[in-house]
């Protein structure tokens, strides 16, 4: 489990092809190595991945060719945002994620507020899949950030990044046109579940 508060910004350094995937490599950038070993999970730009060898500041994942269909971004070199999976003891800051990515979405829109001109209002269109669970002020987790959404029309939400988000996140980088990992709530998913099934 993961909350969405990105512990680092990591760079995929190689990616590497194997019979079914690709063998990543990345360097961890400022997260914290000590208490990680090898099978321990790392949200990877929001997707959960194994860690398979730790070398110093590297880690490196196998990641199967399903994932690799599912997600965006994670086929080659670029930057990424990393979380450790959650600890019981930890505090909830954003919130509960499988790192499971549910789709990728389109950035649509991704431009100054007008109000202030510090922060930046991202507008993704999403699946059409998972457009019944994306609801207004409700969570969603954008390559593996914890962010609220503001407004919903049909496929596409926007939401509001402030300069921290910006900052110490991949987001900042995004651009119109660009694919993002997208996990919806989890609660919102059971809830739906239960509805079609009730």
């Amino acid at each position: 489990m993961f909350t969405g508060i990105v512990q680092a910004v990591g760079l995929i350094a190689t990616a590497q092809a194997m019979s079914d995937g690709l063998k990543l490599t990345l360097d961890a950038g400022t997260l914290g190595l000590s208490d990680l070993g090898v099978g321990d999970s790392v949200a990877v730009s929001g997707c959960c991945l194994t860690i398979v060898s730790i070398d110093q500041t590297k880690l490196t994942f196998d990641v199967s060719a399903e994932t690799l269909r599912c997600t965006a971004r994670l086929d080659g070199p670029g930057p990424v945002n990393l979380e450790k999976a959650l600890r019981l003891s930890d505090r909830l800051g954003g919130h509960l994620m499988s790192g499971h990515v549910d789709g990728v979405g389109i950035v649509t829109r991704f431009e100054r507020a007008a109000s202030d001109g510090e922060n930046v209002e991202l507008e993704i269109e999403a699946p059409a899949d998972l457009a019944r669970f994306i609801a207004s002020k409700g969570s969603i987790a954008v390559d593996g950030v914890s962010l609220t959404i503001n407004a919903v029309a049909g496929r596409r939400f926007s939401v509001n990044l402030i300069p921290h988000t910006l900052a110490v996140t991949t987001l900042g980088s995004l651009a119109s046109g660009a694919r993002v990992n997208l996990e919806v709530d989890m609660i919102a998913r059971y809830v739906a579940r239960l509805h079609d099934v009730g």
